[in-house]
């Protein structure tokens, strides 16, 4: 005796299909848009901490709950602090991202001369490198930086200057950071253009705090210039926390 089989129509077949399709894009969408994004260093603006080509992961929730389309916060949990290594949108052009370390909270006074720091009266120490821990040590001139007051869970960053006292900015210049803004500088004090230039960034450009290198290379692949030539890698620097 024959059965009849079960007929199954193509509108049983379509939800499961629709669900096997957006929920992995659903779930990695999510994972960049509120947890953490991956971006690659373009510049030598925060050498000697992240160099050119290194990939690093940006942590999007660590201040707080942005909205998934536009700079607005749906909920904030946590202010960023001085010392702090932001992803922000440029404020001149918000299609572009800038990485910066953060200087001045809302209603700070910062005094910048010769790529050093004073915020509201308190110098930022600086103690010089050892010599020969850099091969450029003929132009650059290498400094650990300390901020006021020092903070007990960061350790102290690199900070890079011309040798020769050529510096960006030799003259005083001073900075009223006003609210709901930073203001950012780069750790190549001599060759980056940060707030010293063109002003502060408004608390919703941030996008989040960069945590971590999990990728590094000295060069790229000639036909996909985002991915690394695995000839060219920087081992040593892989999995590494950003300070």
């Amino acid at each position: 005796m024959n059965f009849p089989r079960k007929k199954i129509g193509l509108q049983g077949r379509w939800p499961q299909a629709l669900a096997l399709f957006f929920l992995p894009l659903f779930f990695i969408f999510s994972f960049r848009w509120f947890l953490y994004e991956p971006f690659v260093i373009p510049s030598e603006s925060m050498v000697p901490n992240l160099l050119i080509h290194d990939h690093i992961l940006v942590k999007k929730f660590a201040y707080g709950l942005k909205a998934p389309f536009g700079d607005g916060w749906v909920w904030r949990w946590r202010q960023p602090e001085r010392g702090d290594v932001v992803v922000f949108r440029y404020p001149e052009n918000r299609e572009v991202f800038f990485i910066k370390r953060l200087i001045g909270l809302p209603g700070d006074r910062v005094i910048v001369q010769n790529g050093q720091i004073s915020v509201n009266g308190k110098p930022w120490i600086i103690q010089p490198v050892m010599e020969g821990a850099y091969s450029d040590e003929a132009q650059f001139s290498y400094y650990l930086e300390e901020p006021s007051p020092a903070r007990a869970d960061r350790k102290e960053h690199s900070i890079r200057l011309f040798a020769q006292g050529e510096h960006l900015v030799p003259e005083e210049k001073e900075f009223q950071v006003p609210k709901k803004s930073y203001f950012v500088m780069g750790d190549n004090r001599d060759q980056s253009h940060d707030s010293r230039f063109w002003g502060f960034v408004p608390e919703e450009l941030l996008v989040g705090r960069a945590q971590l290198i999990w990728l590094s290379c000295e060069e790229t692949l000639a036909s996909a210039p985002f991915i690394c030539d695995p000839m060219h890698l920087r081992l040593d620097r892989f999995l590494k926390t950003i300070e």
